[in-house]
């Protein structure tokens, strides 16, 4: 047994060796992202006939490998950003992965000459994205944050889907059950019932599991047991979710990093435990990729892929119509019906982007042997991957650049440089205020702090509002970003009052409507900051209500509508305010 482990422990270190190897000529060259890298090198040894005898398992995959990856990738998206483009995410990750299936199960019964169950398995297990190559690709071009959102959310929605869809197709196929009983109102109400069921509670779980270690944290100041308390969320939301109640692991590690990562991060971390924390799963990501890269890549069956060309090449073209088939009809859809309104070139970018990985090959290799064409469906699955992350990954900064993506020139790079050593200023006298609140420094040393660091802030200051000055579009930009967090802020304050019973229903809705009208024009790239009104092209809904009312809201225009709607109510165009005016001057 020892020289068993023994040799597992050789074949990890060759793994990590050939890692080290492939990120110091990555360090001289810097053009290809480094999980596509270490594909390629994995591919180079499995040819030149180098054994890793690392078994790559479904189990491992599920339960090693993805809980960091999700706990990650959640908790480093912007919320506000993941908010306001939820509603698209969803639908591309239900409906859109829906669509997509059953173009390639349709499709296979020709192609493949499968049943349509088992056209639909194949579509199920191959559609799962895993954006980790092109989001590497995203910030070394300086791609807009809100593309990355869009990729990473929908993928990390869309893998819970995916294995729900898979757990359910899977029984129909063992239990030797065909298309035809899927295809029944019953059989389809089933479905989308364990769907919903599988995916709200996995939410639930992930939150609540999120919420309970957020308020350990919120009552601790010391980074190595936080680091262990995100390190059992995040494998914990999913086990407890996947394997005790039967609900989406995958969602419930989403939830949960997507809480600790935003409100965990803002009110129950010191700085020095967020650089802990983040920097801990930066660096469990980067592990985490170069062992599952360099083993796919290793475990990619050439030969086999090579004799299948003919089935492996439609096939690749099939699964791009399918994603096609799906994004850009659903997105055009819920650009009419919501305010995040996603462009035809981030489309073209959803639709390229969205590479098949690690989620793909773990459905996969769980396939039991009942399924009949099981080696057939490993070697176009692993085929399809790696034509995706190889071609697809290493065209994506073209690609950008024909679909009219912009990315960060040099100027933006100084100016996120100088915004985040800003930030880093801020919260380094917000440590020192702290520290000597506390008695832990000594005044002369506090206002030495406060001394240096203060000098820096003003220097930076000016050097920020004098790039501002000759770059009128990144003030443009500053402003866009600002004016979003403080819509939702806004939307946000105004849910809490309708919640708390201060605000109506009716006249929460009349003012979050103002809201995402305002959303709509950034969206546009239009600011809402204006006094002028014309521009604007509408009155706040407050400003409406007021004026009605005979007050003064510094503008001399009066809304005729508003003050009709009230007359109506009232009966009368005198003001309460008129009327206990009339009655005190009567007493």
């Amino acid at each position: 047994m020892s020289s068993g482990l023994e040799q597992q422990l050789i074949d990890l270190l060759t793994v990590f060796l050939i890692a080290g190897g492939v990120g110091a000529l990555l360090a001289k060259i810097g053009r290809v992202p480094y999980t596509i890298a270490l594909l390629l090198a994995g591919f180079a040894a499995s040819i030149a006939g180098l054994e890793i005898d690392i078994t790559l398992t479904h189990d491992i995959i599920l339960l090693v490998v993805l809980p960091p990856l999700l706990f990650e990738g959640a908790a480093t998206t912007d919320i506000d950003e993941f908010r306001s483009n939820f509603s698209v995410m969803l639908t591309l990750a239900t409906v859109g992965l829906a669509a997509s299936i059953v173009v390639v199960g349709v499709v296979s019964t020709r192609l493949l000459g499968y049943s349509l169950l088992l056209g639909l398995l194949f579509g199920t297990i191959i559609l799962p994205t895993d954006p980790v190559s092109v989001l590497a690709l995203f910030k070394q071009v300086g791609a807009p944050e809100r593309l990355s959102v869009l990729v990473e959310g929908e993928s990390l929605l869309n893998d819970g889907v995916a294995v729900v869809i898979f757990s359910a197709l899977l029984a129909l196929v063992e239990a030797g059950d065909s298309a035809a009983d899927l295809a029944t109102l019953e059989g389809i109400a089933e479905l989308a019932g364990g769907i919903i069921f599988s995916a709200g509670g996995g939410a639930i779980v992930g939150l609540a599991a999120g919420y309970l270690i957020y308020r350990l944290m919120a009552n601790l100041d010391e980074h190595m047991t936080e680091i262990i308390l995100t390190v059992v969320l995040a494998y914990g939301a999913f086990l407890v979710a996947e394997h005790y109640l039967h609900v989406s692991g995958v969602i419930a590690t989403v939830a949960a990093g997507l809480l600790i990562g935003n409100r965990g991060r803002e009110y129950a971390m010191s700085p020095q435990t967020k650089t802990a924390v983040f920097n801990t799963w930066e660096t469990a990501a980067y592990v985490v990729n170069t062992f599952i890269f360099l083993l796919l890549g290793v475990k990619t069956p050439i030969r086999q892929i090579i004799a299948e060309a003919e089935l492996l090449l439609p096939a690749v073209v099939l699964v791009l119509v399918a994603r096609a088939v799906a994004v850009y009809p659903l997105t055009e859809i819920a650009n009419r019906f919501s305010d995040a309104n996603v462009p035809r070139n981030y489309q073209h970018v959803l639709v390229w982007g969205g590479l098949h990985g690690s989620i793909p090959i773990a459905l996969v290799l769980g396939l039991p042997e009942a399924v009949g064409p099981r080696q057939q469906l490993r070697v176009l699955v692993f085929g399809i991957a790696a034509f995706s992350l190889v071609i697809q990954g290493l065209s994506m900064k073209r690609f950008l650049r024909a679909v009219g993506v912009e990315t960060s020139g040099k100027e933006e790079e100084l100016y996120n440089l100088l915004l985040a050593r800003a930030k880093a200023v801020d919260e380094a006298l917000d440590e020192s205020e702290r520290l000597h609140e506390r008695n832990l420094i000594r005044t002369d040393v506090y206002e030495r702090f406060q001394r240096e660091y203060g000098r820096e802030k003003e220097e930076l200051n000016t050097v920020i509002r004098d790039l501002l000055e000759a770059e009128p579009a990144l003030l443009k930009q500053e402003l866009l970003q600002s004016e979003r967090r403080v819509l939702h802020a806004e939307e946000s304050a105004i849910t809490d009052a309708e919640l708390s019973g201060q605000l109506s229903t009716e006249l929460a809705e009349d003012l979050i409507a103002e809201v995402h009208q305002k959303q709509a024009r950034l969206d546009r790239g239009e600011t809402t900051v204006t006094s002028d009104i014309e521009r604007e092209g509408y009155r706040e809904f407050w400003r409406e209500r007021a004026t009605a009312f005979g007050l003064d809201v510094g503008e001399d225009v009066l809304d005729e509508t508003a003050m009709e709607e009230l007359t109506d109510e009232s009966g009368s165009n005198t003001s309460p305010l008129d009327d206990e005016t009339e009655g005190a001057g009567t007493d």
